[in-house]
This record gives C-alpha cells, sequence and structure tokens, in this order.
C-alpha cells in the first residue's frame, strides 16, 4: 500500500476542474463522490498522441494537462492523478496494472492502470480511466457481487489467480479487463505508456479515442463516428468533415483546439 504525505497538486484547482464541492474527509462517501465527478468532468482522450506529441506521467505535467489546460487523457494519466489525490486525502492504495480483453480475443500486454483503494479493512476497485465503459463508482474487491449504478451492471469475477471486472450487456457479461493486485512501480507505467503511445500494434497510434461517462449517458468518438449510448438506447452519427469534428470536440467533450487542427488518424 503507499500514502504520500506531501504533493504539488493543487486540491482547489482539482475540485473545481471536477466540479466537486463535497467533503474532504476519509469515508467512502468522500471516495465515492471524487470518483463520481472525476469520471463526469475529465474526458479519456488520446488526441495528443495523434497531433505527434508524446505523453508524459510527469505529475506536474498531468496536472497542467488534465486541470490547467482543461484537457482529458487516458488511463496512466487519469489514475496516476486520481491516484495522487486520493493519497493526499490519506487513502491507503495500490497501483495496479490490467490486461483488457473488451472487444478483443487477442492477449494483450497489461497496459491499463487501476487501483485498489483500501478503507476500513476493505478493499474497492476504482478506475476513473477506462473510457465510455468504464466505471463510474467503485466496485468492491468480492467474487460475483453484481453493482448497479444508473442503470450500469458491473461484476468482479475470479479467473484462477486474477480477478476479471465485467460489465452487463444486453443480458451477457462482458469481460473489460483482467488483473492482479501486485503493486505496480511507476517505471512499469512508463515502459507500458511507451508501447501504447507509440507502437504501430497499439490502436492510440492510429485511432482517434475520445470517450466521456455520465450517470445519464455515455459518449464516444472513434474517429469520425459519434456514438450515445444510455442502458436502453443507442444513437450513432457519422460525421462528414474535420471541422464539424472539432465542434463535437469542443460541444460534446469540452475539448477546444484551433480551426486548422488536424489529427493523424486511420479512417
Amino acid at each position: 500500500m503507499e500514502v504520500l504525505n506531501q504533493s504539488t497538486i493543487d486540491l482547489d484547482r482539482y475540485f473545481k476542474r471536477i466540479h466537486y464541492k463535497g467533503d474532504c474527509a476519509r469515508s467512502l462517501n468522500t471516495l465515492f463522490d471524487l470518483h463520481l465527478s472525476h469520471t463526469q468532468h475529465i474526458p479519456f482522450e488520446n488526441l495528443d498522441i495523434l497531433l505527434g506529441k508524446s505523453i508524459s506521467l510527469a505529475l506536474p505535467d498531468i496536472e497542467r494537462k488534465l486541470i490547467n489546460n482543461k484537457r482529458g487523457g487516458y488511463c496512466f494519466e487519469h489514475n496516476l492523478l486520481f491516484a495522487h489525490i486520493l493519497n493526499i486525502l490519506g487513502f491507503p492504495i495500490t497501483r495496479l496494472a490490467a490486461r483488457v480483453h473488451y472487444r478483443t480475443n487477442k492477449i494483450l500486454p497489461r497496459t491499463h492502470m487501476a487501483l485498489l483503494v483500501h478503507h476500513d479493512g476493505s478493499n474497492w476497485l476504482a478506475d476513473v480511466g477506462f473510457g465510455g465503459h468504464g466505471l463510474l463508482l467503485p466496485l468492491p474487491l468480492k467474487e460475483n457481487v453484481e453493482t448497479t449504478a444508473f442503470g450500469w451492471t458491473y461484476r468482479i469475477k475470479r479467473i484462477g489467480h486474477l480477478w476479471a471486472l465485467e460489465l452487463l450487456q444486453k443480458e451477457s457479461w462482458s469481460t473489460l479487463y483482467s488483473f492482479s493486485v501486485e503493486p505496480q512501480e511507476e517505471i512499469d507505467y512508463k515502459i507500458a505508456n511507451y508501447y501504447v503511445s507509440t507502437h504501430p500494434d497499439s490502436p492510440f497510434t492510429h485511432t482517434l479515442i475520445v470517450q466521456s461517462v455520465c450517470p445519464k449517458e455515455r459518449k464516444i468518438l472513434r474517429n469520425k463516428v459519434f456514438t450515445v449510448q444510455t442502458p436502453s438506447s443507442l444513437f450513432q452519427k457519422e460525421l462528414k468533415d474535420d471541422e464539424e469534428l472539432l465542434e463535437i470536440l469542443l460541444n460534446e467533450f469540452g475539448l477546444s483546439f484551433p480551426p486548422n487542427t488536424r489529427f493523424t488518424f486511420k479512417e
């Protein structure tokens, strides 16, 4: 377990970024409220990669990007920031590495970051960085306990020595990712981040992905297809050009770019 005593993060600016006005006491209510506020107000996105920029995991750079510049990021940026916030508030955590299974039958490397939060003898899976199909609220690390929040139902299963996070979709369970509870070090994420942001086999190097979640709906932009999903409906729209893409980024995700911005991805 990890607890930090000092931080350069400006808590007030972070709370303003995620529209959080709740308590800072070390309680499950605080954990749940922070998790929900973060996922609703900081989108998941890989746009810097498609602009030819590198992804820094240094905390000051993450703070500048996600908080000060009001951008989004992907799992390492989101969960490293959230882990630091939780540590400031006194929550012991274990940083995890997960293998994504969603929409693939391939064995992929452990390139997803999640968190295990320890509170009063119980363990909670927290993850503010999985994007459109990810958690809105933490889940107890208990096998086969179904948890429904805002119409979305999840559970955690055991697969041998591993745990697996599953989402109920159309009356069947989809495995999002699997993980062990082995603590990860910063260098582990640096290696995974380099692979995810530079390797041609990584979808983040050639596919535009922007996603946000809230209790009522989930918004997903994949290249030029914009999707809005609720627990009971699905809306899709194909964007006609780069200008409409920039409008969607601003109006639906709060991400502002100059009018001539062009992202490099395979359509």
